[in-house]
C-alpha cells in the first residue's frame, strides 16, 4: 500500500541511506505518502494553508529525527505521528476555525457593504484531486472523501485537539487503540474515551447522509447540471433559474464575511442584490472541493479588463438540488486548484 513501486529489500536500502543524510532517499521514501498526510493536516487543522505548513514541518521534524527510527512501527504510522503531533503543536493557542453560521444567526436579508471578519481564523476548502475513492483502511469508518466533507471538517472544529486526532485516526485511517495510544504518548483506555466523545460530537453535527452517498446517488451527469446551472445562473444574472436549482431551506455563506442567510427568500434576496446586481459580470470553472461539487467564480467588476479570481463555492447537494452553498472569498486558493490567474 505504501510503498508498493519497490521492494522491502530496495526500502531497507532507501531508509537506510535516509538515516545517513541522503535527501534524495528521504524524498523517495515519504513522496507515496505526502497526499494522505496533507489530506490528514488539513483534517486536523481545517485549512489547506496550514496544511502546508503543517506538513513541511513535519517533515522537516521527521528528517531531523529518522537516525532515531527504529523501526518498531511502519515508517507509515511513524511518520503519520509525526504528522499529528505536529498539528497539534501548530493548532495550541489559536482556537478552532469557523464557518459563519458558527458566529450567529442568519441574515434576513441581504448586508450590503459587509466587512470582513478578520479576526475569526476561518475555516477553508480542500482541493480533493489527489484524495481516492473508498477507505484508507479495511477497517476505516469513513471513506477518504467523506472525512474532508464540509460538514464533517466542520464538525470535527468543535473539539479538542486529542479527540480529533484519536477519531481521525481511528475512524478515518484505520489505526488501532493500541497504536494510537503509542503515538499520543498515553493510554488504550483514554484513547477510547476520547474517541467516544468525539463520536457523539461529531454524529449531532453532521447530517446521517454523507455527501458521498448522496452524489452517487445522483450521478455524475445531475452533478455537472446543478454546478453548470449555478454557474450559468450567476453569469446571466438569472435569479429564476438560480432559485429553481435551490432547496427551500437553503443557506449561502461567505467567509470572511460574517453574515449568512437562511432561507430561499433571504438567499435570494441576497443574489439579487449581491452577485446578481452589483458585483459585475461573472465566469466560471467547475472544479471538485472537499468530495463535493464546486465553482470557481472569477470576477470583472467594470465593463473591461480580465475576470479575476474571486470565490471557491462548495455545493452541498440533497434530493437533486442545492442545500448549501459557502463561496469561500480568497484569491490564494486559486494555485491550490490548479487554476489561472485570470479568465
Amino acid at each position: 500500500m505504501i510503498l508498493a513501486d519497490i521492494t522491502a529489500d530496495d526500502h531497507e536500502a532507501t531508509l537506510t541511506r535516509a538515516r545517513g543524510g541522503d535527501d534524495a532517499a528521504f524524498t523517495t521514501l515519504v513522496a507515496p505518502l505526502r497526499p494522505e498526510l496533507h489530506a490528514h493536516c488539513y483534517r486536523m487543522l481545517g485549512s489547506p494553508h496550514d496544511a502546508d505548513d503543517a506538513l513541511q514541518e513535519a517533515l522537516l521534524r521527521a528528517w531531523r529525527a529518522l537516525p532515531r527510527f527504529e523501526g518498531r512501527s511502519s515508517l507509515r504510522t511513524w511518520l503519520y505521528t509525526v504528522a499529528t503531533r505536529t498539528c497539534l503543536d501548530l493548532s495550541t493557542g489559536r482556537g478552532r476555525r469557523a464557518l459563519p453560521v458558527d458566529l450567529g444567526p442568519a441574515s434576513e436579508h441581504a448586508v450590503p457593504g459587509s466587512v470582513a471578519a478578520d479576526h475569526v481564523r476561518w475555516l477553508g476548502p480542500y482541493p480533493d484531486a489527489a484524495l481516492v475513492a473508498g477507505p484508507a483502511a479495511p477497517d476505516a469508518r469513513y471513506e477518504q472523501r467523506e472525512a474532508v466533507e464540509l460538514a464533517f471538517v466542520a464538525a470535527l472544529q468543535h473539539l479538542p485537539g486529542n479527540q480529533r486526532a484519536a477519531l481521525l485516526l481511528f475512524d478515518v485511517l484505520g489505526f488501532t487503540a493500541a497504536e494510537i495510544a503509542a503515538m499520543m504518548g498515553t493510554s488504550a483506555g483514554s484513547v477510547n474515551s476520547a474517541l467516544a466523545r468525539a463520536r457523539r460530537v461529531v454524529a449531532e453535527r453532521v447530517p446521517a447522509r454523507s455527501q458521498q452517498r448522496t452524489l452517487r446517488t445522483l450521478g455524475d451527469a445531475r452533478l455537472r447540471e446543478v454546478a453548470a446551472g449555478y454557474a450559468t445562473a450567476l453569469e446571466n444574472g438569472d435569479a429564476d433559474a438560480l432559485v429553481a436549482l435551490l432547496t427551500e431551506d437553503v443557506t449561502w455563506s461567505m467567509p470572511p464575511l460574517p453574515h449568512w442567510y437562511a432561507g430561499r427568500d433571504a438567499v435570494l434576496d441576497f443574489a439579487r442584490t449581491m452577485p446578481l446586481g452589483s458585483c459585475g459580470s461573472w465566469r466560471h470553472v467547475s472544479v471538485a472541493a472537499n468530495g463535493q461539487p464546486a465553482v470557481a467564480n472569477y470576477l470583472r467588476p467594470g465593463d473591461t479588463g480580465p475576470y479575476l479570481p474571486w470565490s471557491i463555492t462548495v455545493l452541498t447537494v440533497r434530493d437533486g438540488r442545492i442545500a448549501q452553498l459557502v463561496s469561500f472569498l480568497d484569491d490564494t486558493l486559486f494555485p491550490a486548484f490548479g487554476l489561472p490567474a485570470t479568465r
